[in-house]
Order: structure tokens, then sequence, then C-alpha cells
């Protein structure tokens, strides 16, 4: 009975919240999808045919040729080099840190020591029992069923 009692509290707090509302394209910057491995989710990177998984649309982190993914941009996550990449915020507006390949970049999530990049940290996407980067934390970049993964913006500011 308290594992049933478990299961609906937590259905019911999963549709209570409240949508992502951080940011705005005119304010904030670009919205470029979640940063996520939920396929079937159409705002999702890990949707190879959604705007924002796919890899030949403008506003895809995963498109090798445009801005945002491209290995020579200095906007593309996928550039080992680049410094101004697309940042990463949690749906309730918590800054978890650049979207890049660049793994000196004290900001970025690839950084296996940076506060954003590291196994242990609680603020980064690669830590496996976080509430960003496990695999059922409805919250995580790595759950395939994630329903509020981190959002991806591009401010130029």
């Amino acid at each position: 009975m308290r594992y049933i009692f478990l299961f609906v509290l937590a259905v019911l707090s999963i549709n209570l919240n409240t949508p992502y509302t951080y940011c705005d394209d005119d304010e904030d910057g670009e919205y470029l999808g979640e940063y996520s491995k939920n396929s079937l989710d159409p705002d999702s990177t890990g949707n190879p045919i959604g705007q924002y998984g796919s890899s030949i649309s403008s506003k895809s982190i995963n498109n090798p040729i445009g801005r945002y993914g491209s290995s020579v941009s200095p906007n593309g996550a996928n550039n080992p080099l680049a410094t101004d990449t697309p940042k990463l915020y949690s749906q309730d507006g918590k800054y978890l840190g650049k979207v890049s390949s660049n793994t000196l970049d004290p900001e970025s999530i690839s950084n296996p020591i940076g506060k954003y990049g590291s196994s242990i940290s609680p603020d980064s996407v690669n830590n496996p029992i976080g509430r960003y980067g496990s695999k059922i934390s409805p919250e995580s970049a790595n759950n395939p069923l994630a329903t509020k993964a981190p959002v991806i913006v591009y401010d130029d500011k």
C-alpha cells in the first residue's frame, strides 16, 4: 500500500508542475530545446526528427554544419575551443553550465573537474545520482522519459 501511495504522489507531482517559463526569445535568448535523451519529446535534443534534435535544423546542437552544432562555429557546442556556446538551465531557471565540448572551459558541461561537468557535482548533468544527471529523475538530461529536462538557451549578451 505504501508503494502505491508513493507512486500516486510521484505522478501527481509530475502533473502539477508548471511548464518552463524562463526563456523568452526577445529577452533571455534563443531557445534551443531541452537537453534530453527523450526521443519522443518534440523539444528534446534526443529526438532526431524534432527541430531541436535534427541533424539539419538550424536550431539544433546536433547539426554538424549549423551555428550551434558545428565543430568550427564559435557558438558550436561541438567546437572544442568555443567559449560562447549555448547555456543550460533547469526548468526553474537554475544555471547548469555551457553546452560545450570544451574540456578547459570552467563552465562547460564537458569539463570533468568543473562545477558543471563533474560526475560528483550536484549541478552537473554528468552526475549519475544527481537531480540533473540520473537516469530516473524527471529533471535529468539522461532520463529517456524526462518530463522536465534542462533547457538550452543561446544568449549573445
